[in-house]
């Protein structure tokens, strides 16, 4: 559940993707129908797994609030998780549990969007929560009044964030005098003003079949499909809808909002109106902020040349306008106001002169590309679809391409002229600042004691027994094909046919704590940077246009991929292994890029964020622990490029290395092309070794570290463990951290969020590796609430301990992580990233069939003596970053 300001965070990713057009295809395996009451059903037949996605797009968001309420829209979300009339609320939390799929939503400007992802046996499931919602909701004052905290939580975590609060004010100016001034997170006066009646009047007056589209994508019979949407929802009646909002954007002035933040380097920002999804200049301002953000344009070109640390473009869009954003970073004390002169020289420069036709080209493939790309993942396509019908008001996600297809460079250069004026422009600077280190604590704990556990299973309606009752091994399609080239290079072949497109995704095993010399720390690191300036071939400028004149995004380095065009998979694999094996790294790139790096690092070393980390790592762990070691400017700026290239000649080798390819390529198809692409790359001397020792179990110790700009504060609670990924008990563990804090249905989520409203999150998480393994909970609070939370985490972790799990929870939780199994392979980047993680733990690739018969016949004994041999809850280390918690 959450409120979405999509965006903004991404301002300070410091690598962005690049992208000949693909040939438009027809909307085959679609069905459309809208009933007699007005519900609009979209449903798409995808094979790619046994999976299916359902999205109900509800027509209302923050923009239909009364005036003086911005979050009732996000309140009314919440308490759509709160149960209706014939589906309680733990019921509807049983039925989100046993199905094991992503069950959430999140509340925009103009569509308030409920999904689930989930196997496709389940559909009919999905489809009765989504009905029963529909008809109406519970939203008792009680239930309001716990939601209210955890909601609360939420307006404190993203008001720690300085982006948002940059956001939030951009918006006020940006859009005063329209429903677009405000953001639909809301804010803690108006929703203590709210009351449960207000948030039933809302869902009453929009919740209705006639301002809702069903988008289903899926492993799915289509005919049987809408037979079943229309059983459970052509008889909601449809309901006469209030007015909507209108909007009179005004011109506006420029303006600079300066804000400290706990980054570890600046930023600045400029910012400006563009048009919105519904309107006619919307696909000209896509391919605009595509061609602005370009590897070949001069914005990316500010993080290579020593001007900024980086620089990129982007937009985001809502339905009736959009938001440009063109950033720069700078390192920690550093100019501000040289790096924002030179990002305003290169957007004067758009504005006068406009963008060669050739970016613009290669935008507009890009853009288009982005579109069949989509299609690998079920979620994405379901995505596609709602974005399209819902969120733009079109057709389908072809008539994008048709629009794109149709933009002209002088038609996406007066838009650069009109949009580019700083008399319009807000600017913003995110400067730096010093929290203080971190400090021991005397305990954030208390004496505070907390209720049990829920008496008894959840009896679920009819409809819902039948489709959990029985527990089955998924049903897990992959089917993939490995070999192993001479030099060791392991290679895994998924072919798949939804779309006309190849991904690619590749890891070397390398380890800059094990690997890199004393005194070289961050060698790695600048060793990634220089993978940007092209092979000793091709310049960076002729890579990219290179790989633009055939749609590809690539990425290089010990973790590298491909998105490719089927047509010109060869091709692609061709660059990929030139930039991969071939890097130019000239000289003055090297410099350029140490100096970005040493800035970097200078204001990473005093951020709130790494000191939090350091501290936990010390606590955790010895400190001749190589996990230890850490870049410093000294160490940086001490690099020669004769270590940077050492260090690339030693680490990067075939046979540390596993290429995953998914798509519309055969297996002898992908042979041949890895073969020509990889063949010759050969290693030298023995494997290294890249993996953490073993390690003792840690003492139980408690600090915190300030973070001035946070309002809410982050609290982990962590403990090594005495289990590597290999130990045959670590299946009980897992299916028993499923039913500790595996979801919103777990122990975890029901006591802090649930019935005390202490947290908005609440997660607990198990990360093994060769010879270890770290335990952890995580949750963020207000300062008052920390010790309560922490109380109870810890006794939900001993409950675990004393008290074997119902034979209800295990058989959700088994049934959550069968069907988890299955779900893995809805996209192709999780079947890719499933098949690298196993290949170079050196498992076999059937090792989720494996777990699935172990989960299969787990017993409520095994989990307890898990809990109890492995956990230890009185050695957790605390640590807190934020606010002083108060005791």
């Amino acid at each position: 559940m959450n409120c979405k300001w999509a965006g903004l965070a991404g301002m300070l990713v410091l690598a962005l993707t690049g992208g000949s057009a693909l040939a438009a295809a027809p909307a085959a395996g679609v069905t459309r129908a809208t009933l007699d009451n007005g519900l609009r059903v979209v449903i798409v037949r995808d094979t790619l797994a046994p999976v299916v996605t359902t999205e109900m797009n509800y027509l209302v968001g923050s923009d239909e609030v009364p005036p003086g309420f911005p979050g009732t829209a996000h309140a009314v979300e919440h308490m759509m998780f709160r149960g209706s009339p014939g589906l309680s609320k733990d019921q509807l939390l049983a039925i989100a549990a046993n199905m094991g799929g992503s069950f959430n939503a999140d509340t925009t400007e103009g569509v308030t969007q409920y999904y689930f992802t989930v196997p496709a046996n389940d559909l009919a499931v999905a489809l009765h929560v989504a009905s029963i919602r529909m008809r109406g909701v519970d939203m008792t004052p009680a239930d309001w009044d716990k939601e209210r905290g955890a909601i609360e939580q939420e307006v404190a975590r993203d008001n720690s964030n300085p982006l948002y609060k940059f956001y939030t004010q951009l918006r006020a100016h940006m859009f005063a005098g329209t429903p677009y001034a405000w953001t639909g997170l809301g804010t803690r006066p108006s929703f203590n003003a709210t009351t449960a009646a207000d948030l039933k009047q809302f869902h009453a007056a929009w919740y209705a079949p006639n301002n809702a589209i069903l988008v289903i994508a899926g492993d799915v019979d289509p005919a049987a499909t809408l037979a079943q949407v229309k059983t459970l929802f052509a008889d909601i009646p449809r309901r006469t809808l209030p007015s909507r909002p209108r909007y009179h954007f005004t011109p506006m002035q420029a303006k600079t909002i300066r804000l400290p933040t706990d980054l570890p380097v600046g930023a600045v920002a400029v910012a400006w109106r563009l048009p919105g999804l519904r309107d006619k200049d919307y696909a000209s301002a896509l391919v605009l902020a595509d061609a602005m953000g370009s590897k070949r344009g001069q914005l990316f070109a500010l993080g290579l040349t020593g001007q900024a640390l980086f620089g990129q473009f982007q937009g985001m869009f809502m339905p009736h306008a959009g938001v440009a954003y063109a950033a720069a970073g700078f390192p920690r004390g550093g100019d501000s106001a040289r790096v924002l002169k030179s990002l305003n020289t290169i957007l004067a420069n758009a504005a006068t002169h406009g963008l060669s036709a050739d970016l613009v080209a290669a935008a507009k493939d890009k853009a288009i590309a982005d579109l069949e790309y989509r299609k690998n993942s079920v979620s994405g396509l379901a995505n596609a679809w709602s974005e399209a019908v819902a969120f733009r008001g079109g057709q389908s996600p072809a008539d994008m391409r048709a629009a794109i297809a149709a933009v002209t460079p002088a038609e996406v250069n007066a838009l650069a002229k009109r949009t580019f004026d700083p008399a319009h422009a807000i600017t913003a600077i995110l400067t730096p600042q010093s929290s203080g280190k971190p400090a021991a604590s005397k305990g954030f704990g208390g004496a505070e004691s907390f209720g049990g556990k829920s008496a008894g299973a959840v009896t679920l309606p009819a409809w819902a027994q039948a489709a959990f009752a029985k527990l089955e091994l998924p049903n897990l399609t992959t089917d993939p094909t490995a070999f192993t080239l001479a030099n060791g290079l392991r290679v895994i072949v998924q072919p798949e046919t939804v779309s006309k497109t190849v991904e690619v995704y590749g890891q070397i095993q390398t380890n800059q704590d094990l690997q890199a010399p004393k005194g070289q720390e961050g060698v790695a690191d600048v060793l990634d940077s220089l993978f940007d300036f092209g092979t000793e071939h091709l310049d960076r400028l002729q890579f990219q246009a290179a790989l633009d004149a055939i749609s590809a995004h690539e990425d290089a380095g010990a973790s590298f991929s491909l998105l490719v065009p089927a047509a010109n998979f060869a091709k692609g694999m061709q660059l990929l292994a030139a930039n991969e094996l071939q890097p130019a790294m000239p000289e003055q790139a090297f410099k350029v890029m140490q100096r970005n790096q040493e800035g970097a690092v200078r204001g990473l070393v005093r951020s709130p964020g790494f000191l939090y980390a350091q501290h936990l790592n010390r606590a955790l762990y010895p400190a001749t622990d190589p996990i230890q070691r850490f870049a410093t400017p000294q160490s940086v700026m001490h690099l020669t490029l004769g270590d940077v290239k050492q260090y690339y000649a030693q680490t990067f080798r075939p046979d540390m290395t596993t290429i995953v390819i998914i798509g519309d390529v055969t297996p002898a198809a992908a042979r041949t092309a890895v073969t020509a692409a990889f063949s010759h790359w050969q290693a030298s001397g023995p494997k290294p070794n890249t993996h953490y020792p073993s390690t003792l179990g840690n003492t139980a110790s408690e600090f915190h570290t300030p973070d001035t700009s946070a309002v809410q504060d982050s609290v982990m609670l962590a403990e090594t463990l005495p289990m590597n990924e290999n130990d045959p008990n670590r299946y009980a563990l897992a299916l028993g951290n499923q039913i500790l804090g595996g979801g919103f249905d777990a122990h975890l989520m029901q006591d802090l969020r649930v019935k005390h409203g202490l947290v908005y999150g609440v997660y607990s998480s198990i990360s093994l590796q060769k010879h270890r393994g770290l335990f952890s909970v995580s949750y963020g609070s207000d300062p008052d609430k920390v010790a309560a939370a922490r109380a109870l985490v810890i006794q939900d972790v001993k409950h675990m301990q004393t008290t074997p799990v119902t034979a209800a929870e295990l058989h959700a939780a088994k049934g959550k992580m069968l069907r988890k199994l299955a779900l893995g392979q809805a996209s192709f980047g999780s079947i890719a990233g499933n098949f690298l993680n196993l290949s170079l733990a050196g498992k076999p690739l059937d090792a989720d069939a494996i777990a699935a018969k172990k989960y299969l016949a787990m017993t409520p004994a095994e989990i307890q003596d898990a809990f109890i041999r492995y956990v230890r809850p009185e050695d957790f280390v605390t640590a807190v970053k934020g606010p002083q918690p108060k005791k």
